[in-house]
């Protein structure tokens, strides 16, 4: 059996509303983890600054992309900014639920929602 690598695409760019848009598109797995590990940490070089997950692209999340999500959240708020996710299907939604993450982080149907959110704090 052949094992092959899931592929993830992360493109940040800045809201005008502020805060920082991760837009993951692909597999979020043991695989390709590190990569957001790695944009989040970029991102939170620039303390305060807002994160906000654009989900609507990732089409696989196993635990292990849960747990970096997970890691994320709490590394922004131990840096001082905010982090959440916007824009999951209705199949991820109903995954993150199932596996708790609404009780963890904020989640929002759209990335606009969550965006506006973080204007509200």
């Amino acid at each position: 059996m052949n094992e092959t690598e899931g592929t993830l695409a992360i493109s940040t760019h800045t809201h005008p509303a502020g805060p920082v848009v991760l837009r993951l598109a692909g597999e979020l797995d043991h695989y390709t983890g590190p990569s957001l590990r790695r944009a989040v940490e970029d991102v939170l070089r620039s303390p305060g600054t807002g994160i906000v997950a654009d989900l609507s692209d990732l089409v696989y999340c196993d635990s292990t992309g849960m747990t970096v999500i997970i890691t994320a959240y709490h590394r922004a708020q131990a840096a001082g900014s905010s982090f959440s996710v916007g824009g999951l299907s209705a199949v991820m939604t109903q995954l993150f639920r199932v596996a708790g993450l609404d009780q963890i982080f904020p989640m929002h149907s759209s990335v606009q929602d969550a965006v506006d959110a973080l204007g509200r704090k």
